[in-house]
Parts: structure tokens; C-alpha cells; sequence
């Protein structure tokens, strides 16, 4: 006989319910500190039971995503008391966001075993297998960034079957693989002959350089290496306490 706590855990509703509160979470619509719908509330929308909807937060208090309050419910967690939230969205939306055309140019994809740099990279000591990437954003034409990623195919096995040739590795990842962990790391080069060549940019321009490193509950999923012009780029952050 199954279990039915263990069923109801697993079951096809209670991921929904999961997938589309990490959504709103991981998109920016819920930001830290943002009450979720009261367990009732979310019975409501659902059509289903309490044991469900508790299963489903219960998943997301694990994962660090949101945390309970007693008598107050459940809110979006902070990254951390005196965190400093920097958004870095995916370069399509900015592109399109901006109200200019977006293009999108795969230049190398390899699959392979992760070399010693692509696992210092990653993180990781074991040589798993990842997809290599590296790739060109456009706007209205013009090269907007270059992106050099790596995916763990252990983290997300998905993306083996993924087409990069049309579809930008960083929307894809954003939108079919939820994270609940990053780290970055910012910081400026002088552009050599090749990172000059595929932005069309004079060898030794200012670029501005950003890492970022995602996880899954412990698990690392993907890191990405972008560029671009120190002149036309820069970032927003958001510093935000929590009142408890």
C-alpha cells in the first residue's frame, strides 16, 4: 500500500503549486518579504486539499525560498539580513525591455567532460559531464554581449535535448529551471583581439564582466561568464532589510 503522505508529496499538483510560487519568487514578481496566499487561499485557487498546499510550502521552506511566520503565514525569504539584491536579468528581456530588436548567434557548443578549468569554474571537484556554450547577443543588430556558459548535465539533464542554436541558453535556463541559489562576481577587463572581434569593439575597450554561478538546493547548475561594453552597460542593485 502507498503511503499517502509520501503520494501527495509527489504528486503532479503539489510541483505545480511548487513550480509556480518559485516562479513568481525566482522572476522578481514576488520580491523578499512578500506575503504568499494563506494555505486557504491557495486551496481555494487550486481546488485541492490543505495537506497539498502545506506539502508544497513545506518543499519551498526547505529549499530556502520562502519562510513561515507563526500567525502570519508564509513570506518570500530574504537573501539574507543586510543582503544586497543585484538583479541581473536575462539579456534578452533587458534587449527587448529597452524597445530594441533582439538577435541571438550560437558560436561553439560542445559536449564533454568538464576539463580542470571548466570544474574550477563550476565549482566542482568531480568531473562531470557539461555543455559548453558561447554565444552573441544582439541589439538592433549590433553586438550587444558575449556570453561563454557552462551547464552541469547532472543538475539539468533537460538541456541535453535542448535546440542552442535558436534558443538563448540564458532564457531557456530562466524560464524552464527554477534556482535558489547564486553567487556573482563583477568585475572589468580590457577587451583582447577576439572579446574585441565578437563585440565590434576596439582591442583594449573598457568591458564590464559578470559571473554568476546558480545552484539548485546544493546542487550546481550552471555558470556564466558574460561581457560587455564598460560604456553602454551598467547595474542596478537593490538593498533591502527585513523588518522582523
Amino acid at each position: 500500500m502507498v503511503d499517502e503522505k509520501v503520494a501527495e508529496r509527489h504528486s503532479p499538483l503539489n510541483q505545480r503549486i511548487r513550480a509556480d510560487i518559485e516562479l513568481n519568487i525566482l522572476s522578481g514578481k514576488w520580491p523578499p518579504g512578500f506575503r504568499i496566499p494563506f494555505e486557504r487561499e491557495l486551496m481555494d485557487i487550486y481546488g485541492c486539499s490543505r495537506m497539498t498546499v502545506h506539502n508544497a510550502l513545506s518543499r519551498l521552506v526547505e529549499s530556502g525560498l520562502i519562510e513561515r511566520r507563526r500567525r502570519l503565514g508564509s513570506f518570500v525569504a530574504y537573501p539574507g539580513t543586510h543582503a544586497t539584491v543585484l538583479k541581473l536579468p536575462d539579456v534578452k528581456a533587458e534587449i527587448v525591455s529597452s524597445q530594441q530588436s533582439y538577435g541571438y548567434e550560437l558560436l561553439t557548443l560542445n559536449r564533454r567532460v568538464a576539463n580542470k578549468d571548466d570544474s574550477r569554474r563550476l565549482g566542482e571537484a568531480t568531473r562531470t559531464t557539461v555543455i559548453a556554450i558561447t554565444c552573441r547577443h544582439l541589439a538592433d543588430g549590433v553586438p550587444f554581449a558575449f556570453e561563454d556558459r557552462l551547464i552541469n548535465v547532472a543538475s539539468v539533464p533537460e538541456a541535453s535535448i535542448v535546440d542552442f542554436t535558436t534558443t538563448p541558453p540564458s532564457s531557456w535556463l530562466l524560464m524552464h529551471i527554477p534556482w535558489t541559489e547564486s553567487d556573482h562576481r563583477i568585475s572589468c577587463i580590457n577587451a583582447d583581439a577576439d572579446q574585441a572581434r565578437i563585440l565590434g569593439l576596439p582591442e583594449g575597450r573598457a568591458c564590464l564582466v559578470i559571473e554568476r554561478r546558480t545552484k539548485r538546493n546544493g546542487q550546481i547548475m550552471s555558470q556564466v561568464r558574460q561581457i560587455f561594453d564598460g560604456r553602454k552597460h551598467s547595474l542596478h542593485g537593490t538593498y533591502a532589510l527585513s523588518n522582523i
